[in-house]
């Protein structure tokens, strides 16, 4: 159950009408994944739910008889099929309005059980998947998240066992450079946030800068729909005086929820009630060094209910 009492429910399922059948039963029993796999390429919940479309699509017209591992040839269509929405992603990124953010999910417990599940699909680690190329991003995923062979992988993005050795290479090393020093738990996540929610709702800017990273950034998603931070705010005593500038202009009708979000604890905003917009964190050395705030009201339906996934 979530903080708000929903049921746990899955991501729309692409099912084909009528009875079920061999090609639907081995989709469904590998949906989860298949999600998981397309949701970490792209950083988009609906993007990822249209790739599982063309997925079940293709697979429906497979000769089963052909296929020796049903697990693996999915996840080779389902990848194939998120390097061309990712590649078509970019580009409607390039004019995106102000800063783009990954589509927030309401997470189920279970996620956060997996502790190498929830960091793969935190917040923090998709926006440094997001600096990598869609290539890059496959390789990383299938190999580091999912731990598929060289051999998968090569099938799966047509290049040789060998150049996915080097792409994975050049890949790990550019994630490691860029991702939190070390995995952050839950717990110490929840610490964090729990501190910076006082500090706010108080208005104590001094209680806020011993809870900010003195390099801090602050990403703001509007999508150009809702008003939003134009560009990253930088340094903790502008994030500090941000916020406590923010909350004095809408305090008296806003709340701040508690909630789990792509694996890790985060908080919700309401505004008279009504969800207005989703905070999630970056930790490092137990100082919150990056803030992720999603507006845009395209981003959030999958704030509504649990989504529950897979590796």
């Amino acid at each position: 159950m979530s903080d708000g009492g929903e049921r746990t429910v899955e991501p729309a399922e692409p099912l084909p009408r009528g009875r079920p059948d061999p090609a639907t039963d081995a989709f469904l029993a590998h949906r989860r994944l298949l999600f998981t796999v397309a949701y970490e390429m792209l950083g988009s919940a609906a993007d990822a739910e249209d790739v599982l479309q063309e997925t079940w699509l293709r697979w429906a017209g497979v000769d089963l008889t052909t296929v020796q591992d049903q697990r693996a040839y999915l996840v080779r269509i389902t990848t194939r099929q998120a390097l061309t929405r990712l590649r078509t992603l970019d580009r409607r990124k390039e004019s995106y309005v102000g800063p783009w953010l990954p589509e927030p999910l309401l997470t189920a417990p279970d996620v956060a059980e997996d502790i190498e599940l929830a960091d793969s699909v935190s917040m923090a680690m998709l926006l440094v998947l997001e600096t990598l190329t869609p290539t890059e991003r496959a390789v990383f995923v299938l190999r580091e998240v999912f731990d598929l062979a060289y051999d998968e992988i090569a099938e799966a993005i047509d290049k040789s066992p060998v150049t996915v050795r080097q792409i994975a290479h050049r890949a790990r090393a550019h994630v490691a450079a860029r991702r939190p020093r070390g995995v952050v738990s839950s717990a110490e996540t929840r610490d964090a946030l729990a501190a910076f929610q006082r500090a706010v709702e108080t208005g104590d800017i001094q209680s806020l800068l011993t809870i900010l990273a003195p390099d801090v950034v602050a990403l703001n998603d509007g999508g150009g729909i809702k008003q939003a931070l134009p560009r990253p705010i930088v340094g903790a005593d502008q994030v500090a005086r941000l916020f406590a500038i923010y909350w004095n202009t809408i305090g008296a009708t806003a709340t701040l929820q508690p909630t789990q979000v792509n694996g890790y604890p985060a908080l919700i905003i309401r505004l008279n009630g009504e969800l207005d917009s989703v905070m999630a964190v970056r930790i490092d050395d137990g100082l919150i060094s990056g803030i992720y705030s999603v507006r845009n009201p395209e981003k959030l339906s999958h704030m509504e209910r649990e989504t529950s996934l897979h590796r």
